[in-house]
C-alpha cells in the first residue's frame, strides 16, 4: 500500500541553512526511509532563484522519497496542506539596528506566515521555528494562528542542546550516545541556562563524573560556570569567528533532530525544545521557553518533577525575564 507523501514547507530555503536542510529530509534523515515527502520551498522574491536552484538539484539528486518539489513567494500558496513547517528565514540583526526593530522586522516575516498556517496548512500542522530570535518569532507566529492548537508551534534549542552534548563528551572522553537528560532553559540566547545536574553518562551522574575528571567538586563547579555554560550560549559567534561564517550544519541537523524526535519519539531520555509554557517550573504561561521534553505519541511534553537548585532558579529567572522583555516589546509594537 502505497504512502502519502508528507508535505513539508521551509521557508529561507535558498539560505545556507535550508540548503543544508533540503537535502537530508529528501534522503528521508528526518522522517524515517519509509515516508516520503513533498517540499514547498519559500523565499522572499529575491531569493526564488537560490531555491530554485536547489530544487533542480533535488531533481537531479533523484531521490526515491522526493514526491515533488514546488517554489513559493507567497506564504499563502507555500503552506497549503502543510504538514510540517520549519520557518528558517528570518530578519537577522544588523550593525547599528536597534531591538525594536529587529523585532519589528521579523514580525513582518512571521505574524503573515502565522496566519498562513493558520488558513491553509493541514490540521496536523507541526511548527519549529529557526530563524531568531527563535522564541519570540515562534510567539509572534502562533498569535496570528488562533485556530491551530499553540502546541503545534515550537522553537528550536536543539542546536544548543546539542552543543551542550558535544561540550561534556569531550570534556569526559565519553561518547555523544551515552549521555541522558541534559537540558537548556530558557531563551535561545546568551542568557539560556545548559543544566547537567539531572544528566547521566552510562547511569553515572555527569556533576560527579565531572568532579572526578576536573579534580573536584569545586572545580567542577568552576568549569561549569565559566566556561561549559557560556562556551554552550556563545557558540554561534565562536563559529563565526573560526569559520567567517555562521553555524549552518550543525543547525539544520539539530531542526532535522527536533522534528524526527517529535514525529518519532524520544529515546534515551529527554531532550529540550522550545515549547509554550503552561506554567511549569514558574515561567509564565504562554511563553514559548525552553525546557526538558519527551515526545509522547507526537507531542511534546515537559518533564514534570525535577528539582531545580537556587542556582538554576537563577538563571532560568533571567533568561525567562528576558523572554517576558521581548514579549511585552512586541505587545507594544501591535505583534501580539
Amino acid at each position: 500500500m502505497s504512502v502519502k507523501p508528507v508535505t513539508i514547507t521551509i521557508t529561507g530555503a535558498g539560505g545556507q541553512i535550508g540548503y543544508a536542510l533540503l537535502f537530508r529530509i529528501a534522503s528521508g534523515a528526518m522522517l524515517g526511509a519509509e515516508t516520503p515527502v513533498r517540499l514547498h520551498l519559500l523565499e522572499i522574491p529575491q531569493g526564488v532563484r537560490a531555491a530554485e536552484g536547489a530544487a533542480l538539484e533535488l531533481q537531479d539528486a533523484a531521490f526515491p522519497l522526493l514526491h515533488g518539489v514546488e517554489v513559493f513567494d507567497d506564504p499563502a500558496s507555500a503552506f497549503q496542506g502543510t504538514e510540517i513547517a520549519m520557518l528558517v528565514g528570518a530578519r537577522p540583526r544588523t550593525a547599528g539596528m536597534e531591538r525594536g526593530d529587529l523585532l519589528a522586522a521579523n514580525g513582518g516575516i512571521f505574524g503573515p506566515q502565522g496566519a498562513a498556517i493558520n488558513a491553509g496548512a493541514a490540521d496536523g500542522i507541526r511548527v519549529v521555528v529557526v530563524g531568531n530570535p527563535a522564541n519570540t518569532n515562534a510567539l509572534i507566529a502562533a498569535s496570528h494562528a488562533p485556530d491551530v492548537p499553540a502546541d503545534r508551534f515550537t522553537a528550536l534549542t536543539r542546536l544548543d542542546h546539542n552543543r551542550a552534548l558535544g561540550q561534556l563528551a569531550a570534556t569526559l572522553g565519553a561518547q555523544v550516545g551515552s549521555l541522558r537528560d541534559v537540558t537548556i532553559w530558557g531563551n535561545h540566547s546568551a542568557t539560556q541556562f545548559p543544566d547537567v545536574s539531572h544528566a547521566t553518562i552510562d547511569g553515572e551522574s555527569v556533576p560527579a563524573l565531572l568532579a572526578a575528571r576536573l579534580g573536584g567538586v569545586d572545580t567542577a563547579k568552576e568549569w561549569l560556570v565559566d566556561t561549559f555554560i557560556p562556551r554552550v550560549a556563545k557558540r554561534g559567534a565562536e563559529i563565526i569567528e573560526v569559520r567567517g561564517s555562521s553555524s549552518v550544519a550543525s543547525a539544520a541537523s539539530a531542526a532535522i533532530d527536533h522534528v524526527r524526535d517529535w514525529v518519532h519519539g524520544t529515546e534515551n531520555g529527554w531532550t529540550s525544545a522550545a515549547v509554550v509554557s503552561d506554567g511549569s517550573y514558574g515561567v509564565p504561561e504562554g511563553l514559548v521557553s525552553s525546557f526538558p521534553v519527551e515526545s509522547v505519541d507526537g507531542a511534546w511534553r515537559i518533564v514534570q518533577g525535577l528539582e531545580v537548585d537556587a542556582f538554576a532558579e537563577h538563571r532560568i529567572a533571567a533568561s525567562v525575564a528576558e523572554l517576558v522583555e521581548e514579549r511585552e516589546a512586541v505587545r507594544a509594537l501591535g505583534l501580539i
